[in-house]
């Protein structure tokens, strides 16, 4: 595979985001893509989210932990940056999980949704 054969970052995340639908999308009319922010470049979430919006009413950026920064940051590059194309933060939800760590304690995990949309 040549290097202009392999998908860039934020085609990854499109792939992933389009593979993972909860049930209450596939439930509800409209589509909404979901985005996981992890540890790859900012803007590289941004190009995805950006890419996703061009197509979808609502896009949802994810994050937990120590990445919800990163899911914060993402949206406020979208909105404030692009204030001339009208896309706004429609909703934020927080909440936490239980994971289990490697050495068998469960912890508590924050998690942040932000739903961004266009005008």
């Amino acid at each position: 595979m040549s290097e202009s054969d392999k998908p860039t970052e934020a085609q990854e995340i499109l792939e992933e985001s389009q593979k993972i639908r909860t049930d209450e999308d596939e439930n509800a009319k409209k589509t909404r893509d979901v985005i996981f922010v992890g540890i790859k470049p900012i803007m590289t979430y941004v190009t995805a989210t950006l890419t996703q919006l061009s197509t979808q009413p609502v896009v949802t950026i994810k994050a937990r932990g120590q990445r919800i920064t990163q899911a914060v940051d993402v949206s406020q590059m979208i909105v404030k940056r692009m204030n001339t194309v009208g896309y706004y933060i429609k909703d934020v939800r927080i909440a936490s999980d239980s994971l289990q760590s490697q050495d068998g304690k469960t912890r508590n995990v924050s998690t942040i949704e932000i739903d961004v949309s266009k005008e």
